[in-house]
């Protein structure tokens, strides 16, 4: 089996790798986990004036290790493998696109992300990523 777990550092993130340590300490094979965290892209040409290129991907790369943190260390503890990916993108096609090129047999992830209006973003992402995947999305509560 082929799982992507697409997380954002929230509890209901975590809730869902949880729920994917059990499905892969199930599987007969063992599964194949990807992790990946998405990082919304700074459009805004004010900071691509001021801020070089490396100091953007840098930025990309410190608040996905960040998003990932919590999913990585219960993925590790449960001795389950992994791989992780940071991409950069509108997060439901990110999500999507991800989920095809690696031919993904199902997708997990939290219904609700990192609370407030954030929370309300990854809702309707949930929301997105059904309909833009052709592969079985089991949403974790």
């Amino acid at each position: 089996m082929n799982i992507l777990l697409p997380v954002d550092g929230s509890e209901n993130a975590l809730r869902a790798t949880r729920f994917v340590i059990d499905l892969a300490k199930s599987c007969t094979k063992p599964a194949e986990i990807h992790l990946l965290t998405v990082q919304p892209p700074i459009i805004s040409g004010d900071v691509r004036m001021f801020v070089s290129k490396d100091a953007i991907n840098d930025y990309y790369r410190d608040e996905g290790t960040k998003a990932l943190a919590s999913a990585r260390a219960a993925l590790d503890a449960a001795g389950v493998v992994y791989q992780f990916h940071i991409g950069v993108g509108h997060i439901a096609e990110t999500v999507a696109a991800y989920a095809k090129d690696k031919n993904c047999d199902q997708v997990v992830m939290g219904t609700r992300g990192m609370g407030g209006l954030a929370g309300l973003v990854m809702g309707s992402v949930a929301s997105k990523v059904i309909h833009l995947v052709d592969c079985p999305v089991t949403l974790v509560k």
